[in-house]
């Protein structure tokens, strides 16, 4: 097999990056990683430490059967450091230094900015499976539970990559940026993580659903433009890295999914042809439509602002120093440095929401959000036939980038689902038809009632269409003990 694709399983971190053979990192990491399984066994699944559960573990970087499967305690998973092979000849794909041979070092003058980088995203990883801890205890199945435990120790694994690079890369910095990955919490008063949206509650499986769908997108996009980073080993860890936020993704998608095609399958017994009629659908035990289109508007929403700003100093300058490109930035046809090129942006101007022309350095942020949004439409159309095919009218939709919005230039906008802007109080009056509220919070609550039997599921979702590795109907994803 060529170098760099094996995994090393010997020592305590399995790795492919020759970690025997670098003592300094090697040590540095063992010394990070008490303090990893304290956050865990402290922030990670609460109550299911000491639960056997059918994960898959990479034991190669091969995109041909790059795991295996079986059962494992969380706490004893084999988190590790995986980069994909390296590309002989790379050079940098764009920017100021576009055609040069990819730096396999920091450049001096980059180095504050790569850091940033690393830790920004480094710290949406255990943010997320803090956000999370709670889920297992309601989980709708086994199948569900195990999906749910598969997507946080791969967030971890994340977190390990993010790590390495700050080890490996930044010295006695590095260390300190590590430290302090362990010590911020997802929604704590005195230390937060570092994005908002990571630090949302997720109280509910609809929650992690659009969750996973939403919010591991914006890890997708971001991930995609890491990965053209003349930067080599942080391009070389986030194209491995996509290969695990796909199933994230995918639990996201066909969770939502699943939830659909119960509740369709629920009104078309009970005789139902009205999906907004909520009070009937409820009464059925399943999740209407119409909440289903409020989670939306909200996880949508929040994954916006976690795009920045529509113009960007900061992206402008990680394009022109090639650290970070654009999403499929090879497939792009244009000159890849962008001097003298636009982009359109949609700016609040005169009181109106007016697409505006602007440099496309400046406009870098707007643009990974678009191929976002187009991405994400591509999934909500794939909801809607479902809805379609079960012969109701009802669809559900994306709401306006300028709803909802935190940051940039929509931020405290009062703009309905179609960007129209509104008064105080017409938003007001209408709050409770874009948003969940408490009385959907409360009903949700009451459907997340646990189910452990295998092959089982609560009655607001339906079976998935296949399992895991292969596995039948009834098999045990997850053995709990008492």
């Amino acid at each position: 097999m060529p170098d760099g694709i094996n995994v090393d399983y010997d020592g305590l971190i399995p790795n492919n990056v020759g970690l025997n053979e670098d003592q300094r990192v090697r040590r540095a990491l063992e010394t990070w990683h008490p303090g990893y399984i304290d956050w865990w066994k402290d922030m990670g699944p609460d109550g299911f430490q000491e639960a056997l559960v059918y994960l898959r573990t990479a034991i190669s970087v091969d995109p041909e059967g790059w795991a295996k499967f079986g059962y494992v305690k969380m706490p004893e998973y084999k988190w590790g450091i995986l980069l994909a092979p390296a590309v002989e000849g790379r050079t940098i794909p764009f920017g100021a230094h576009k055609g040069e041979p990819a730096w396999q070092e920091v450049p001096g003058e980059c180095r504050a900015m790569l850091r940033r980088l690393l830790v920004i995203q480094g710290d949406t990883e255990p943010a997320s499976v803090e956000q999370q801890r709670h889920l297992g205890r309601t989980a709708p199945s086994l199948y569900d539970m195990r999906n749910l435990f598969q997507v946080n120790v791969e967030e971890g694994r994340h977190l390990w990559a993010m790590v390495y690079l700050l080890q490996k890369y930044f010295g006695r910095d590095g260390r300190e940026e590590a430290a302090a990955l362990l010590q911020r919490r997802s929604g704590d008063r005195d230390t937060p993580r570092m994005l908002g949206a990571f630090n949302e509650t997720t109280p509910d499986w609809l929650s992690f659903f659009m969750f996973t769908t939403f919010t591991d997108r914006d890890g997708k996009m971001q991930l995609g433009a890491l990965a053209q980073s003349g930067f080599d080993p942080l391009s070389r860890t986030c194209r491995f890295m996509l290969t695990e936020e796909a199933h994230h993704m995918f639990v996201g998608e066909s969770g939502v999914s699943r939830i659909i095609e119960r509740t369709c399958q629920a009104m078309r017994q009970a005789g139902i042809t009205d999906p907004t009629d909520v009070e009937r659908v409820r009464a059925l035990g399943v999740i209407d439509l119409p909440l289903m289109q409020k989670k939306i508007n909200l996880h949508f929403s929040l994954t916006l602002d976690l795009f920045g700003n529509e113009m960007s100093t900061n992206a402008a300058n990680a394009f022109s120093s090639g650290l970070k490109g654009r999403y499929h930035e090879d497939q792009i046809d244009d000159d890849h440095v962008l001097l003298g090129a636009t982009y359109p942006v949609l700016r609040l101007i005169d009181g109106e929401i007016r697409e505006e022309q602007v440099p496309a350095l400046s406009g870098l942020n707007m643009r990974l959000r678009d191929d976002f949004v187009a991405d994400a439409s591509v999934g909500l159309r794939r909801w809607n036939r479902l809805i379609e095919a079960a012969g109701f009218e009802y669809r559900l939709q994306l709401p306006h980038v300028a709803f909802n919005r935190r940051i940039g230039e929509f931020a405290g906008l009062k703009a309905d689902l179609g960007g129209r802007i509104l008064s105080a109080s017409a938003w007001s009056a209408a709050k409770a038809s874009f948003l969940p509220d408490a009385a959907d919070g409360d009903y949700l609550a009451s459907l997340m009632v646990p189910v452990r039997e295998p092959g089982q599921y609560a009655g607001w979702i339906a079976p998935p269409k296949w399992g895991v590795d292969g596995k039948p109907g009834e098999f045990e994803y997850v053995r709990i003990e008492g």
